[in-house]
């Protein structure tokens, strides 16, 4: 062992030397860590679909036997024909069968209460503006507790993207409800926010995207007149990436929430496999572009969950229905390991999705969102 020097001015200046030498290390070790993340990660864009009421049970066990068998569903049989099997997973498949013969294999997908996955929204209202706020923000705002006009305070994942070098006007998202004006706060953050029926007035559009804003004055208005049918958001956000190639988008698509809160579970689970059609050609759309080619993160997810206790309880949500926290996500790219099915311990939350994208893009929302964010998903990136 070295011997320390006996003048004690010596001996004060040795430690501090030792003390500011191991400061160093850790400050280089740490900066070491950070570039070699930066160099590992993949992903340079991201996707965001959301898919307002899809309950968990049935991403995961398919068609629910008691609702069809009920009032619910008008034509039985039909709904039988299209959507019943014995089992979870051949229920599942049939409805959803891009999810079950696809994704699952590639990506990971939570919130299976049967394998004892937890996904959850983590704000007390369960209902939409609330759990869209928490997803783009990762913030459970208790302020945000109204589908009203109000304008969202808090900074979005997309807000943050755009002013990041390389996402500058890169940055778009295209939804069905007209409400997503006043999450995404456009005044304030500048965003491309397409929704409801309003026309696509972005300078160039092809002739594929001037179509869509025609035609989405004819199409029929059964939602009303301010929130869009889905198959014409969906074109939309696909048309609008194969032009624009936008770097991060999102996607959010209404039809699921308004069959179950109209009591139609035939055109549920009818919707709920449109949806799933769009999904993969949204995906295989980004695998065939060598722009977006094993370079993009995808991720899907519900804005909350619906009641389970009765056969009338799934047709609504909110913070006296229970069970209607939960909730579940889906996400796949290239620097999320193939798990499958999750068989998480710890309870996951919609809150951590921003800031687990935000890492997958190698940046920190957190650290700039002025507010509180939700940490990220471990597992999302560690096998």
């Amino acid at each position: 062992m070295a011997q320390l020097p006996s003048n004690p001015e010596t001996i004060v200046s040795a430690v501090f030397a030792l003390y500011m030498k191991n400061i160093s290390l850790t400050i280089l070790a740490l900066v070491i860590a950070s570039q070699l993340f930066a160099q590992q990660h993949k992903t340079e864009n991201v996707v965001i679909v959301t898919l307002d009421g899809f309950r968990w049970q049935e991403v995961y066990r398919g068609a629910d036997s008691a609702l069809v068998n009920s009032k619910y569903t008008q034509d039985k049989q039909a709904t039988r024909t299209k959507y019943w099997a014995k089992t979870a997973a051949e229920r599942r498949l049939l409805l959803t069968p891009f999810f079950w013969s696809a994704l699952v294999k590639q990506g990971q997908f939570y919130g299976n209460r049967d394998l004892g996955s937890k996904d959850e929204v983590a704000n007390p209202f369960h209902f939409s503006y609330p759990g869209y706020n928490e997803i783009v923000t990762g913030f459970a705002d208790p302020r945000m507790n109204t589908n009203d006009a109000i304008t969202n305070p808090n900074m979005n994942l997309f807000e943050f993207l755009n002013k990041q070098k390389g996402f500058e006007n890169k940055v778009a998202a295209f939804a069905s409800w007209e409400r997503f004006h006043q999450i995404f706060n456009v005044e304030r953050s500048g965003l491309l926010v397409n929704y409801g029926y309003k026309n696509l007035d972005v300078p160039g559009i092809n002739a594929r995207l001037a179509y869509l804003n025609e035609i989405q004055c004819k199409a029929p208005h059964y939602l009303g007149d301010s929130t869009r049918i889905d198959f014409l958001t969906c074109e939309f956000g696909k048309e609008y990436m194969k032009q624009f190639k936008p770097r991060a988008l999102y996607i959010g698509l209404d039809e699921v929430d308004d069959m179950a809160h109209d009591g139609n579970y035939q055109y549920y689970l009818d919707r709920i496999h449109q949806q799933d059609e769009f999904i993969k050609q949204l995906w295989e759309y980004i695998q065939s572009d060598p722009f977006y080619k094993n370079k993009t993160t995808l991720l899907i997810t519900c804005d909350h969950g619906r009641g389970d206790t009765s056969i009338e309880a799934w047709r609504d949500h909110g913070a006296k229905v229970v069970h209607s926290e939960q909730t579940w996500f889906a996400i796949v790219g290239p620097d999320t390991p193939a798990g499958g099915e999750m068989t998480n311990s710890t309870t996951t939350y919609h809150k951590q999705l921003a800031q687990t994208i935000s890492k997958l893009l190698g940046f920190d929302f957190k650290a700039a969102a002025g507010h509180e964010v939700g940490d990220p998903i471990a597992t999302v990136t560690k096998p």
